[in-house]
């Protein structure tokens, strides 16, 4: 879940209340999100798409539903304030000013958070430590993550994760995975996070030669879309996550830790479509 600090538009906090609610129930909809907010469905989609602003007469019930009182209140209504704002000079000056309560609560930045979406290897230790139950055995651990790593990067990866909350040492000397969430926030999460990404993706390309076939997934698609289709993919591609997350939850005897890289990115555009979508990968035809 984001805090206040993360977000620089009011429309943002009803997002990602829709978005962790979905996950939560998987029923709710834009309709019963905009029976609490006196609007209809076509219209808070169009809100959450930043295409309309919310009217004035739905701030109240938004800051409500959002369970934003005190500073985080007044953000969010300076932000809109902002937002709706035809005025530069006044548009500037409310955004100063939300951006001063946001460095009130802003929590000091860690060396060590962003460490660790720096390094693939430290996320996949602490799936790791899940694994064997908590069992702290760093040569063993260096052996078993793939590709391995040094003995001096797996410590470095427990200290890591000990100093950020993700895990904790029990009385019997093993650790615990925690429920802790990272504060770093900003430009500097968004460059270790592109960091991660680029190093996961080229583990997945390394995946092809390293990895025996039936110890691996990896397939791919090359479609034409068109805009509404392109929107419309993306929500199944959050939703295939969330069912992701839930099937993981019910795994009862996990015996390895697993990478799963989803990219869904433009290799073409208008100009001309090819006619069928392409597939490649294990077990796949060649068209469809």
């Amino acid at each position: 879940m984001v805090t206040f600090s993360d977000i620089a538009d009011y429309r943002d906090f009803l997002k990602e209340f829709y978005d962790r609610r979905k996950v939560e129930m998987p029923f709710y909809s834009y309709r019963m999100m905009g029976d609490k907010l006196g609007l209809d469905s076509s219209y808070l989609y169009r809100v959450l798409q930043k295409k309309q602003h919310l009217p004035a007469h739905a701030l109240p019930a938004a800051k409500e539903i959002l369970a934003l009182t005190g500073r985080e209140a007044e953000y969010f209504d300076l932000l809109y304030s902002a937002a709706v704002s035809k005025d530069k000079t006044k548009r500037e000056e409310l955004m100063a000013k939300a951006l001063s309560l946001r460095d009130v609560e802003r929590h000091s930045l860690q060396a060590a958070e962003l460490k660790l979406l720096e390094n693939w290897w430290i996320p996949a230790v602490r799936a790791y430590l899940e694994l064997n139950g908590g069992v702290v055995n760093v040569k063993r651990i260096a052996k078993d993550i793939c590709p391995p790593i040094t003995e001096e990067q797996a410590l470095e990866a427990i200290e890591t994760l000990k100093e950020v909350g993700l895990v904790k040492k029990l009385a019997s000397g093993k650790l615990a995975l925690t429920e802790a969430h990272l504060t770093v926030g900003g430009p500097e999460k968004a460059k270790a996070v592109r960091s991660f990404q680029r190093q996961v993706l080229k583990l997945a390309s390394d995946a092809l030669e390293n990895v025996p076939v039936n110890e691996r997934n990896i397939s791919t698609l090359t479609l034409s879309v068109d805009q509404s289709c392109f929107e419309d993919l993306g929500d199944m591609l959050r939703e295939f996550r969330r069912l992701v997350q839930k099937r993981v939850d019910g795994a009862k005897n996990p015996d390895r830790v697993m990478q799963l890289s989803m990219a869904f990115y433009p290799v073409a555009r208008k100009g001309g479509a090819a006619e069928n979508t392409i597939i490649v990968g294990e077990g796949a035809g060649d068209k469809k």
